[in-house]
């Protein structure tokens, strides 16, 4: 590849890197956050074409923004009347499907969601849900994410249950990651090195190399997870 091909590439590639951004501002968040089926066929045709006309130099660049501009903007338009009408938006985006119900397993739902039940177990472990009978419904929401209920005698119990003073929630921040101190993290919590390197040692951490996370939270509280940890029954999932 000569300098003159390299140079045209990186232009084209620039000019679809700008495209696609301002593209990505007209859809919305919503077409980057929660990919339904059309989204989904949306940004991988646009990503396929942007690939396309920034390496094929025989292909027109201009006719590949085009069609771009087509899909972003009929992905636009989607989104748009999707929000005017329900009829459209259960077209266009599908409707939710009930895989389990009243702690019973519905095969008819796992067969509309193409889900196996491997499938199903890995997302309710990833939900927190070791065992079936505690989760009374579970939704397979348009974007292809799983809501669970568990049952009632599974809920946790609240401090408004338990009539306890609730203490306002607060952000945590991660002042370390993999044996890193995140130095702009660190001072945006009003805190130092010397500070973080002093209240470790009071933890019983004095290497900082073993600390794969650490958090911080507004009232100074450190939550310390360390490298190295091992699972003792990772084999009964396979």
């Amino acid at each position: 590849m000569d300098y003159q091909t390299m140079g045209s590439v990186f232009i084209r590639s620039v000019v679809t890197i700008v495209v696609l951004f301002l593209l990505a501002k007209v859809m919305g968040k919503k077409q980057i956050s929660q990919l339904n089926l059309f989204d989904y066929i949306v940004g991988i045709t646009i990503g396929s074409v942007a690939a396309d006309i920034s390496l094929d130099l025989n292909k027109s660049f201009l006719d590949g923004v085009i069609c771009m501009l087509v899909f972003g903007l009929t992905g636009a338009l989607v989104s748009y009347v999707t929000l005017k009408s329900i009829k459209l938006r259960r077209f266009f985006t599908g409707t939710p499907s009930i895989i389990i119900e009243n702690g019973k397993i519905i095969e008819e739902g796992l067969k509309k969601v193409k889900f196996d039940i491997n499938d199903l177990m890995e997302e309710l472990r990833g939900a927190g849900y070791f065992n079936i009978d505690e989760v009374a419904y579970a939704v397979m929401e348009t974007n292809g994410k799983i809501s669970f209920l568990p049952k009632d005698e599974e809920k946790p119990v609240t401090k408004k249950d338990m009539d306890l003073k609730i203490i306002p929630s607060s952000l945590v921040a991660n002042i370390i990651i993999d044996g890193k101190i995140m130095m702009n993290n660190l001072k945006a919590m009003n805190k130092d090195e010397k500070w973080l390197s002093h209240e470790l040692k009071v933890l019983g951490y004095k290497d900082i190399d073993e600390i794969l996370l650490a958090t911080l939270d507004s009232n100074d509280k450190i939550m310390v997870y360390k490298k190295g940890i091992s699972a003792k029954y990772d084999t009964i999932f396979e």
